[in-house]
C-alpha cells in the first residue's frame, strides 16, 4: 500500500549505473515502476507531477541499462527524461518539451539523516511535507488505485484495509467514523465528529455524518491517528482521514471509464459506473471532471408490508476541478463536489425473525424508513512559493443535509413515524506557510476561520400528519492560529513542538418549543441558549530517533477538543460542555511499505478523556446528548507487511482498545454503573491481506487481492437501554483483475462465507432491546470492466 505520493523522490548515495543489468519492472503505475527501477539499478529518479506518477505503463523486463529502461517507461507514459544532476534523471510530461508550459516545481523533501535506497514517502497530512521516516505518529497510506480495485467504494473501502478505523452502519451518508478507540455515540446529533475528514486541504464536514463520497479517480487516502488538535483543531480527537484526488494534468487529454454488474445472494442485483475526463484548455489551464452512479441492490424483506429487498441504495455524484498555472510556481484550483444518496429503506433486520424460505433477512416494520443524504462543496485553493517558503490558502463552502425516517410504532398501537432532518452549512478558510525540513530545520504556521451552522428539526406522529417536536440550532464561529516546528538535535534525532490557540463563539436556540408557562422557566431557557465564548490551547511535542538505517523510535504528546453545544432532552433544550483528550504515545517503525521487503509500525497510547460527549435515550424514547463523565483509553495498534517472493505482498493489522468511563456523571451514574465501556469500539480488531501479481505476457498482468477483517464485540451506547451487544463478525473479499494498464476485466466476491454478523445494533431507537441487527451484505459477486484512453 502506498498513499500521499503527490510528492515523491527516490534518493540514493550510489551513482547511476551506466552498464547493463537485469531489469524486472511490473506493469501498473509509472511511479511504482520508477521506484522498482531505482532500487534495482541504484539510480536517482524524481517524479514531481502527481498526474504523471499515476499513468499506466506495461512491464519492462530484460538486460538493459537503467536509462534504456527509463526511456521505455517514459515512452509508454508520454513523458520525457531530463537529466537531474550528474547521478540521476527527472521525468516530466512530454508536452513540456513542445510548449512553454510553466508548472510548479516538484516539492522534493531532502532529509538530513542518512538515507538508504528507497522511497521518501511524504506525509502531506503533516501540512509541511514531512518524510514518513521522520514523522512521529501512526500513519496509514492507501493508494487510490488499490482502493478502486473491483469497483470504487466509499468509506467501506478504507475500513476494509485498516483495523484501526471503525464506523456505525446506519447506511451511506449517515455514519459516524472512529479511530483509536475514541467514539462518542451512535446517532447523528449535535455533537461534533471525533474524526476530521478532509478532501485535499478542505474539511468535508464539521458536526455532520460521513458523506461517504465514492472514491473515483483518487490519488491516495491518508489516515493519521489522533489526536491531531495542533494542526487540525476541533473534531480530530481520534485522528483525520484525508482524501487526495488526482489533479488536472496540463497538456494531456485522457479519459477513463469503469463499471460493473453485481449479484447479491438472497437479494436484488446492482450496478455501478464511473468516468473521468482530463482536458487541457490551453497551455496554462486544465479541467478534470468525474461522474458516477451506483445502485446497490436490497437484501432485506419486510413481510408486514409484503415487500421484498426493501433496502436498495442509489448514489449519484461527481466533481470538477479547474487548474490554472499562474506562473512563477503559483497555481489556482477551483473545484466543486456533489453527491446525492437515497436509501429506499433502513439497513437493519430482526435478529431472530424467521426467513421466507429463501434465506432472506427480514424485518417487520409498520412504515417505510427511507433516508436521503445530500452533499455539495465548492472550493478555491491558491498555492505557490515565496523563496524557499511554500504558501497555500484554501477556502470552501459546504452544504449537507440528512433526512431520516424511523418506525416509532408502539406495541399494539397505530403506525407512527419519527422524522429527523439535520441541515448543515460550513464556510471555512485556512492559510498557511511552511518550510519543508532542510538542513535540520522545518516549520509551519497558519491561521483559519470556520463558521458552521446546523439545524436539527424533528417531527413525530401518524404517518400522514406527524407534528413538530422540539429541535435545536447550533452555530459556531471559530478563529485559530497554530504553529509547529522541527529541529534536528543531533544526527538522526529530531524534536518537534507546536501549539494551537482557538477562540470559539457558540450560539444556539431551540426550535418548536412549547411556550414557557412560568417566568422562571423562560429565564432558565434564556441562560441555556445565551451566546458564549470558549478559548482552547492545544500543545504538542514529539521526539523521533533513527536508531538504525530502517528503524525509528518515537514518542509524542498531543491534545484535542470538541466545543460544546445545545441538545434536546424530552421537550427541553439544554447545554452540553466541551470535551477534551490528552494522549501520550510511543511507537516504533521498521522499513517503509513498497520500498522494503518487510515493514512494521506499532504503537501504544494512553488517552485521558474529560467530559465525554455521548448520546443516550431520554424519557420520551428519543436520542439526546450529554457529558457522561471522564474516561481513559489504552490502545495498541500494529500494521506491517512482507514480500516473501516476487509479485506477492502480505499485510496485516491489529488493534486493541481498553476503554472505561472512570468517573461517570452524577446524573447518569446509575446507567453507567451497569456499562462503563466507551460505546461502538471493539476491544479487538484485526485484518489480513494478500496481493499477488503475475506477468502473463503480451503486456497482460494478473492481479489477485484478498482480505479478511475481524471486528470484535462492542456495545451500542451507554446505559441499559443502549447496552445492546454488536460486532464479533468476520468480513472477507477476493478480487481478481486480468488485463493491461489501459484495459482490464475484474471479478470480485465479497462476504465469501455469506455470514450475517451484526455490524450495528440499531435500526430505530424506539424498538431497542428487540434484537435489532445491521447485517453484512450477503455474498455478492461483481464482474467489472475498466478502460483508460
Amino acid at each position: 500500500m502506498r498513499g500521499c505520493l503527490v510528492v515523491a523522490a527516490l534518493v540514493v548515495a550510489a551513482p547511476a549505473v551506466a552498464g547493463q543489468g537485469a531489469v524486472d519492472l511490473p506493469a501498473g503505475r509509472l511511479g511504482d515502476a520508477v521506484l522498482a527501477l531505482g532500487r534495482q539499478s541504484g539510480t536517482s529518479i524524481v517524479v514531481g507531477d502527481p498526474g504523471l506518477w499515476g499513468r499506466r505503463v506495461p512491464a519492462v523486463r530484460g538486460r538493459m541499462s537503467a536509462r534504456e529502461a527509463l526511456d521505455q517507461l517514459a515512452d509508454s507514459a508520454n513523458a520525457d527524461v531530463v537529466a537531474a544532476g550528474s547521478v540521476g534523471w527527472r521525468l516530466v510530461p512530454r508536452v513540456a518539451r513542445r510548449a512553454p508550459v510553466r508548472v510548479a516545481p516538484p516539492k522534493v523533501v531532502r532529509v538530513a539523516a542518512p538515507v538508504v535506497a528507497g522511497a521518501d514517502i511524504v506525509v502531506t497530512g503533516s501540512k509541511r511535507d514531512v518524510a514518513l521516516r521522520d514523522f512521529a505518529g501512526q500513519v496509514a497510506l492507501l493508494d487510490g488505485v488499490d482502493l478502486a480495485l473491483g469497483g470504487a467504494g466509499g468509506t467501506d473501502a478504507i475500513l476494509a484495509r485498516l483495523a484501526s478505523v471503525s464506523s456505525t452502519h446506519l447506511g451511506a451518508g449517515r455514519n459516524k467514523l472512529f479511530i483509536r478507540g475514541i467514539a462518542d455515540s451512535s446517532f447523528t446529533g449535535p455533537t461534533q465528529t471525533t474524526v476530521g475528514q478532509y478532501f485535499g486541504d478542505l474539511r468535508l464536514s464539521y458536526n455532520a455524518p460521513d458523506p461517504d463520497l465514492r472514491l473515483y479517480d483518487i490519488a491516495s487516502v491518508e489516515v493519521l491517528e489522533g489526536p491531531q488538535g495542533t494542526l487540525y483543531g476541533a473534531g480530530s480527537l481520534g485522528g483525520i482521514i484525508r482524501t487526495v484526488p488526482n489533479a488536472p494534468e496540463m497538456g494531456a487529454v485522457s479519459a477513463s471509464i469503469a463499471g460493473g454488474l453485481s449479484a447479491t445472494w438472497h437479494g436484488d442485483p446492482g450496478a455501478d459506473l464511473g468516468a473521468t475526463l482530463n482536458l487541457p484548455l490551453g497551455e496554462r489551464v486544465a479541467l478534470r471532471v468525474v461522474g458516477y452512479g451506483v445502485s446497490e441492490g436490497g437484501y432485506i424483506d419486510n413481510p408486514l408490508l409484503a415487500r421484498r429487498d426493501v433496502n436498495r441504495t442509489r448514489i449519484g455524484g461527481g466533481r470538477a476541478a479547474l487548474r490554472l498555472d499562474a506562473g512563477n510556481g503559483w497555481s489556482v484550483d477551483l473545484g466543486g463536489i456533489g453527491q446525492w444518496t437515497k436509501g429506499d429503506d433502513s439497513q437493519y433486520a430482526d435478529r431472530d425473525a424467521p426467513s421466507l424460505g429463501r434465506g432472506a433477512l427480514t424485518r417487520s416494520s409498520a412504515i417505510v424508513q427511507g433516508f436521503s443524504a445530500d452533499y455539495v462543496m465548492g472550493q478555491l485553493v491558491v498555492s505557490g512559493a515565496i523563496g524557499g517558503v511554500m504558501v497555500k490558502s484554501s477556502t470552501g463552502i459546504v452544504g449537507q443535509a440528512l433526512t431520516e425516517r424511523y418506525d416509532a410504532t408502539m406495541p399494539g398501537g397505530d403506525a407512527r413515524v419519527f422524522a429527523q432532518r439535520n441541515a448543515t452549512m460550513l464556510i471555512a478558510n485556512e492559510t498557511r506557510a511552511w518550510r519543508p525540513m532542510r538542513h535540520g530545520f522545518g516549520w509551519v504556521v497558519g491561521g483559519s476561520f470556520t463558521h458552521n451552522r446546523t439545524r436539527l428539526s424533528r417531527s413525530l406522529g401518524p404517518i400522514d400528519s406527524p407534528a413538530p417536536v422540539t429541535g435545536v440550532t447550533n452555530s459556531i464561529d471559530e478563529a485559530t492560529l497554530y504553529g509547529e516546528g522541527s529541529v534536528q538535535l543531533v544526527r538522526g534525532l529530531t524534536a518537534t513542538a507546536g501549539a494551537r490557540v482557538t477562540r470559539a463563539s457558540l450560539a444556539g436556540t431551540g426550535e418548536d418549543i412549547a411556550p414557557a408557562r412560568l417566568e422562571a422557566v423562560a429565564v432558565a431557557r434564556a441562560r441555556v441558549t445565551a451566546d458564549r465564548i470558549e478559548t482552547s490551547v492545544l500543545p504538542t511535542a514529539s521526539l523521533i530517533a533513527a536508531v538504525l538505517p530502517k528503524v525509528s523510535l518515537y514518542g509524542r504528546y498531543q491534545q484535542g477538543f470538541r466545543p460544546g453545544g445545545l441538545a434536546i432532552e424530552s421537550d427541553f433544550v439544554r447545554r452540553f460542555e466541551n470535551d477534551r483528550v490528552a494522549t501520550l504515545e510511543s511507537g516504533v517503525r521498521y522499513g517503509l511499505a513498497g520500498a522494503d521487503t518487510a515493514y512494521l509500525s506499532a504503537s501504544v497510547s494512553h488517552t485521558v478523556w474529560k467530559d465525554i460527549q455521548a448520546d443516550f435515550i431520554d424519557a420520551t424514547g428519543l436520542p439526546s446528548t450529554a457529558n457522561i463523565g471522564d474516561g481513559r483509553i489504552w490502545t495498541f495498534s500494529a500494521a506491517g507487511g512482507w514480500k516473501p517472493m516476487a509479485g506477492l505482498t502480505l499485510d496485516a493489522g491489529f488493534t486493541y482498545n481498553d476503554s472505561r468511563v472512570t468517573e461517570p456523571s452524577a446524573a447518569l451514574f446509575v446507567a453507567l454503573a451497569r456499562m462503563s465501556q466507551v460505546p461502538n469500539i471493539a476491544r479487538y480488531a484485526g485484518r489480513l491481506g494478500a496481493d499477488y501479481r503475475r506477468d502473463m505476457g503480451k503486456d497482460l498482468e494478473l492481479r489477485v487481492y484478498g482480505w479478511a477483517r475481524y471486528v470484535g464485540r462492542s456495545r451500542l451506547g451507554v446505559g441499559p437501554v443502549l447496552g445492546e451487544e454488536q460486532g464479533d463478525y468476520l468480513d472477507t473479499a477476493l478480487t481478481a483483475r486480468v488485463g493491461r494498464p489501459s484495459l482490464g476485466v475484474t471479478l470480485g466476491v465479497t462476504n465469501l462465507t455469506d455470514s450475517v454478523g451484526n455490524r450495528f445494533a440499531l435500526g430505530t431507537p424506539f424498538q431497542l432491546g428487540n434484537g435489532q441487527i445491521t447485517p453484512q451484505r450477503p455474498r455478492t459477486i461483481r464482474i467489472g470492466l475498466d478502460a483508460a484512453f
